[in-house]
């Protein structure tokens, strides 16, 4: 295979649009088509230059010669169709979470392993080199043991920040989408912990709708993930007011003997110092710059994917979202033991 044909089966995930304009930077692939029920999508990616337009998923893959297809199609709807796609031999990239159930997301592996499909799940935050310089520098014990892991990440709600309505109509349905933003934004702060900690072993969570009064979903949540001897505490938001813009992502690392902060840069606090030093984050390398990226060159490859976008990982990190959900709807501390 020199070339991978690609289909995309869904346009209402936002997220599709930007990882299309990668696809075009690409030589060795090609998005062939697009499918989705919404007429003024469709005329969006034919804009883009991608002629082939289908109303059902169904139709594109009876119709098209594929090799792959990219799923943004609504969190709980996922697993129904990476399944069409798994069952036709074709590879796929989805976005991130996973699934919107943990039934879904072990559903979605299981199909790919039988079918001998590859399944990646789109991390963007598996993509910002100073996340992974960070996480690289506390794995190799640069400030002692890991006791806690801090991630807050919102903005002011997606309707407030200009998503579009196909998006966030789904995104405001707990079925469709899992949660409001506990699901949409925790998530983030769950796959670095798994990357970083591994799983956890007990998660309590607590969440609702405090601002954004339109919502029948949570506005803010914060998921705690208990380890034997560290913690994660992550946050998620659809009111944050300012802060550095539409979107800001706070990050911080604290160990035995040091703490590593990150934003746009990694800055890391060394007791033996008593000092902070500002790092400079290497660049990432060609072929694993971005989602598209990597997928294509692992898929061409023969390569494995990363940990943190591969699919027994991600139903891992779908776990312990999942605890936080009957957490809070229970109202207790969930032990991972019990989804396992």
């Amino acid at each position: 295979m020199k070339k991978l044909r690609v289909g995309v089966l869904g346009l209402i995930h936002d997220h599709v649009w930007a990882n299309l304009e990668i696809f075009k930077t690409i030589k060795n692939a090609e998005i062939t088509s697009v499918a989705d029920v919404n007429k003024p999508l469709l005329e969006q990616a034919r804009k883009m230059g991608i002629k082939n337009a289908y109303k059902t998923y169904d139709d594109l893959l009876s119709k098209e010669d594929l090799n792959a297809v990219l799923v943004y199609t609504e969190n709980g709807c996922a697993a129904d169709v990476i399944t069409k796609a798994a069952e036709r031999g074709l590879h796929v990239m989805t976005e991130k979470p996973m699934a919107a159930t943990l039934e879904q997301a072990q559903r979605m592996y299981k199909v790919a392993e039988k079918n001998g499909i590859r399944l990646m799940v789109n991390y963007p935050t598996t993509w910002r080199p100073e996340i992974k310089y960070a996480s690289k520098l506390a794995e190799e014990g640069a400030i002692g043991h890991i006791y806690q892991i801090w991630r807050r990440t919102g903005h002011k709600g997606p309707k407030e920040v200009g998503c579009s309505q196909y998006f966030y109509n789904w995104l405001f349905d707990a079925k469709l989408n899992g949660a409001g933003a506990y699901i949409d934004f925790c998530c983030y702060g769950v796959n670095i912990c798994r990357s970083i900690l591994g799983v956890a072993k007990k998660v309590t969570a607590l969440g609702g709708t405090y601002v954004r009064d339109y919502l029948k979903v949570d506005d803010n949540a914060v998921l705690l993930l208990g380890y034997k001897k560290a913690m994660g505490i992550l946050e998620g938001t659809w009111s944050q007011i300012g802060g550095g813009g539409p979107i800001q992502y706070q990050f911080v690392i604290r160990g035995s003997e040091g703490t590593i902060a990150v934003n746009q840069d990694v800055q890391v606090f060394k007791e033996e110092k008593n000092s902070w030093e500002s790092l400079d984050p290497p660049p990432l390398k060609e072929g694993n710059q971005n989602g598209p990226q990597h997928f294509v060159k692992c898929i061409l490859e023969n390569d494995p994917f990363e940990d943190t976008v591969s699919a027994k990982f991600n139903v891992e990190v779908q776990a312990m979202l999942e605890a936080g959900l009957i957490s809070m709807r229970e109202n207790r501390t969930v032990l991972l033991k019990e989804l396992f």
